[in-house]
């Protein structure tokens, strides 16, 4: 069964960097589609950003310029670097795979919590 553990959260004041980690329990190369999505307090998950095994990529509108979505098949991880944070960037981000995109469904980690402030 396909599992997602996300790590690589914390405190970071604004303007500082993070790398988050998702690793898969599987071959990424079972996987059509991965990504990362995150929740602010008291709204809605939304879309980050997502890449194929081809290392196609996408962006939402408000994750473009400062974050980067990456993928290392050897150690079965992906990557969400995130550049030059802002406190609208304060959020659980979540790790996501769907294995057989675009059908059947999506899984997900647990979180992992990012808070942007001084």
């Amino acid at each position: 069964q396909l599992h997602l553990v996300e790590s690589g959260g914390g405190l970071v004041q604004p303007g500082g960097s993070l790398r988050l980690t998702c690793a898969a329990s599987i071959s990424l190369f079972s996987i059509n589609r991965m990504g990362w999505y995150r929740q602010p307090p008291g709204k809605r998950r939304e879309l980050v950003a997502t890449i194929s095994p081809g290392l196609k990529t996408n962006y939402a509108d408000s994750a473009k310029g400062r974050f980067t979505i990456s993928r290392d098949n050897a150690k079965g991880t992906i990557y969400l670097q995130i550049n030059h944070l802002k406190s609208e960037d304060t959020a659980v981000y979540y790790c996501y795979a769907a294995p057989t995109w675009p059908t059947g469904r999506n899984y997900w980690g647990q979180g992992t919590q990012v808070t942007v402030a001084s």
